[in-house]
Protein backbone atom coordinates (compact mmCIF):
# COMPACT_ATOMS: atom_id res chain seq x y z
CA UNK A 1 0.00 0.00 0.00
CA UNK A 2 1.49 3.30 -1.02
CA UNK A 3 1.25 6.03 1.65
CA UNK A 4 2.55 8.89 -0.52
CA UNK A 5 -0.87 9.96 -1.94
CA UNK A 6 -2.28 10.25 1.59
CA UNK A 7 0.72 12.21 2.87
CA UNK A 8 0.60 14.53 -0.16
CA UNK A 9 -3.16 15.08 0.24
CA UNK A 10 -2.69 16.04 3.89
CA UNK A 11 0.02 18.54 2.87
CA UNK A 12 -2.23 19.96 0.17
CA UNK A 13 -5.12 20.33 2.63
CA UNK A 14 -2.84 22.10 5.10
CA UNK A 15 -1.63 24.45 2.37
CA UNK A 16 -5.21 25.18 1.26
CA UNK A 17 -6.25 25.96 4.83
CA UNK A 18 -3.26 28.30 5.27
CA UNK A 19 -4.05 30.16 2.03
CA UNK A 20 -6.57 32.27 3.92
CA UNK A 21 -3.66 33.69 5.95
CA UNK A 22 -1.84 34.95 2.89
CA UNK A 23 1.29 33.88 0.99
CA UNK A 24 3.55 33.81 4.07
CA UNK A 25 1.18 31.52 5.97
CA UNK A 26 0.84 29.28 2.93
CA UNK A 27 4.64 29.05 2.53
CA UNK A 28 4.98 28.21 6.23
CA UNK A 29 2.29 25.51 5.87
CA UNK A 30 4.14 24.01 2.88
CA UNK A 31 7.39 23.85 4.91
CA UNK A 32 5.53 22.35 7.87
CA UNK A 33 3.87 19.71 5.67
CA UNK A 34 7.29 18.69 4.30
CA UNK A 35 8.77 18.49 7.81
CA UNK A 36 5.83 16.39 9.05
CA UNK A 37 6.15 13.77 6.27
CA UNK A 38 7.94 11.14 8.45
CA UNK A 39 5.61 11.66 11.42
CA UNK A 40 2.58 11.45 9.15
CA UNK A 41 3.81 8.17 7.67
CA UNK A 42 4.40 6.75 11.17
CA UNK A 43 0.90 7.73 12.31
CA UNK A 44 -0.63 6.15 9.21
CA UNK A 45 1.39 2.98 9.86
CA UNK A 46 0.18 2.89 13.47
CA UNK A 47 -3.41 3.28 12.29
CA UNK A 48 -2.95 0.46 9.77
CA UNK A 49 -1.35 -1.77 12.43
CA UNK A 50 -4.20 -1.14 14.83
CA UNK A 51 -6.73 -1.86 12.08
CA UNK A 52 -4.93 -5.11 11.23
CA UNK A 53 -5.01 -6.08 14.91
CA UNK A 54 -8.73 -5.38 15.16
CA UNK A 55 -9.42 -7.32 11.97
CA UNK A 56 -7.35 -10.25 13.29
CA UNK A 57 -9.40 -10.20 16.50
CA UNK A 58 -12.61 -10.50 14.46
CA UNK A 59 -11.30 -13.38 12.33
CA UNK A 60 -11.41 -16.93 13.56
CA UNK A 61 -8.62 -18.66 11.64
CA UNK A 62 -6.60 -15.86 10.05
CA UNK A 63 -4.13 -13.26 11.27
CA UNK A 64 -3.49 -9.97 9.49
CA UNK A 65 -0.07 -8.35 9.83
CA UNK A 66 1.34 -5.11 8.51
CA UNK A 67 4.91 -5.52 7.25
CA UNK A 68 7.21 -2.92 5.81
CA UNK A 69 8.47 -3.26 2.26
CA UNK A 70 10.95 -0.43 1.92
CA UNK A 71 9.04 2.66 3.07
CA UNK A 72 5.63 1.24 2.26
CA UNK A 73 3.46 -1.09 4.36
CA UNK A 74 1.98 -4.29 2.99
CA UNK A 75 -0.69 -6.53 4.47
CA UNK A 76 -0.03 -10.23 5.00
CA UNK A 77 -2.82 -12.66 5.88
CA UNK A 78 -1.76 -15.90 7.57
CA UNK A 79 -3.98 -18.94 8.14
CA UNK A 80 -3.89 -20.02 11.80
CA UNK A 81 -4.46 -23.70 12.34
CA UNK A 82 -6.38 -24.46 15.55
CA UNK A 83 -4.22 -25.85 18.34
CA UNK A 84 -5.42 -29.20 19.63
CA UNK A 85 -4.49 -29.59 23.30
CA UNK A 86 -2.49 -32.70 24.07
CA UNK A 87 -2.66 -34.83 27.19
CA UNK A 88 -0.12 -33.83 29.86
CA UNK A 89 2.99 -36.02 29.91
CA UNK A 90 3.22 -38.79 32.49
CA UNK A 91 5.51 -37.88 35.41
CA UNK A 92 9.00 -39.34 35.18
CA UNK A 93 12.34 -38.85 36.90
CA UNK A 94 14.27 -38.20 33.68
CA UNK A 95 13.76 -34.94 31.84
CA UNK A 96 11.65 -35.22 28.74
CA UNK A 97 13.44 -34.85 25.40
CA UNK A 98 12.77 -31.59 23.62
CA UNK A 99 9.57 -31.64 21.62
CA UNK A 100 9.84 -31.11 17.88
CA UNK A 101 8.65 -27.70 16.78
CA UNK A 102 5.30 -27.59 15.12
CA UNK A 103 3.88 -24.95 12.83
CA UNK A 104 0.67 -24.40 14.77
CA UNK A 105 0.26 -20.96 16.28
CA UNK A 106 -1.29 -19.58 19.42
CA UNK A 107 -2.44 -16.05 19.83
CA UNK A 108 -1.54 -14.14 22.99
CA UNK A 109 -1.93 -10.58 24.13
CA UNK A 110 1.29 -8.88 25.17
CA UNK A 111 0.98 -5.53 26.88
CA UNK A 112 4.04 -3.32 26.40
CA UNK A 113 4.62 0.28 27.27
CA UNK A 114 4.12 2.30 24.07
CA UNK A 115 7.74 3.48 24.12
CA UNK A 116 9.03 -0.14 24.30
CA UNK A 117 6.67 -1.24 21.51
CA UNK A 118 7.83 1.61 19.29
CA UNK A 119 11.51 0.82 19.84
CA UNK A 120 10.90 -2.91 19.28
CA UNK A 121 9.10 -2.15 15.99
CA UNK A 122 12.01 0.01 14.89
CA UNK A 123 14.48 -2.80 15.70
CA UNK A 124 12.37 -5.32 13.80
CA UNK A 125 12.07 -2.99 10.80
CA UNK A 126 15.85 -2.47 10.72
CA UNK A 127 16.36 -6.20 10.12
CA UNK A 128 13.36 -6.54 7.81
CA UNK A 129 11.09 -8.45 10.19
CA UNK A 130 7.61 -7.89 11.48
CA UNK A 131 7.34 -7.17 15.21
CA UNK A 132 5.66 -10.54 15.67
CA UNK A 133 8.51 -12.44 13.95
CA UNK A 134 11.08 -10.47 15.94
CA UNK A 135 9.37 -11.34 19.25
CA UNK A 136 8.94 -15.01 18.27
CA UNK A 137 12.67 -15.27 17.45
CA UNK A 138 13.63 -13.65 20.76
CA UNK A 139 11.39 -15.98 22.79
CA UNK A 140 12.48 -19.06 20.84
CA UNK A 141 16.17 -18.25 21.32
CA UNK A 142 15.69 -17.65 25.04
CA UNK A 143 13.80 -20.95 25.47
CA UNK A 144 16.44 -22.86 23.50
CA UNK A 145 19.09 -21.65 25.93
CA UNK A 146 20.74 -19.36 23.41
CA UNK A 147 22.24 -15.99 24.16
CA UNK A 148 19.77 -13.39 22.96
CA UNK A 149 20.97 -9.91 21.97
CA UNK A 150 18.16 -7.39 21.72
CA UNK A 151 18.71 -3.89 20.45
CA UNK A 152 16.08 -1.37 21.45
CA UNK A 153 17.09 1.90 19.88
CA UNK A 154 20.58 2.67 21.18
CA UNK A 155 20.22 0.21 24.08
CA UNK A 156 21.40 -3.40 24.04
CA UNK A 157 20.02 -6.14 26.28
CA UNK A 158 21.67 -9.55 26.60
CA UNK A 159 19.60 -12.49 27.86
CA UNK A 160 21.40 -15.73 28.71
CA UNK A 161 18.94 -18.60 28.49
CA UNK A 162 19.45 -22.08 29.93
CA UNK A 163 16.60 -24.23 31.20
CA UNK A 164 18.78 -25.75 33.95
CA UNK A 165 19.97 -22.44 35.46
CA UNK A 166 18.59 -19.10 36.41
CA UNK A 167 18.25 -16.62 33.61
CA UNK A 168 20.71 -13.74 33.57
CA UNK A 169 19.96 -10.40 32.02
CA UNK A 170 22.70 -7.88 31.32
CA UNK A 171 22.39 -4.44 29.85
CA UNK A 172 20.55 -1.26 30.51
CA UNK A 173 17.54 0.54 29.21
CA UNK A 174 16.51 4.12 29.76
Amino acid sequence: MELTPFVERLGSDLSDAAAAGGPEAQAAADRLAHALDPATRMMLLEALSQAASEITGALENDAVEVRMSGREPEFVVTRIEPVVPSAPPAPSAAPAPPEPEDDSQSRITLRLPESVKTRAEESANRIGQSLNAWLVDAVRDALDGNRVELELGSNRITVMGDSSRRKHVRGWVR
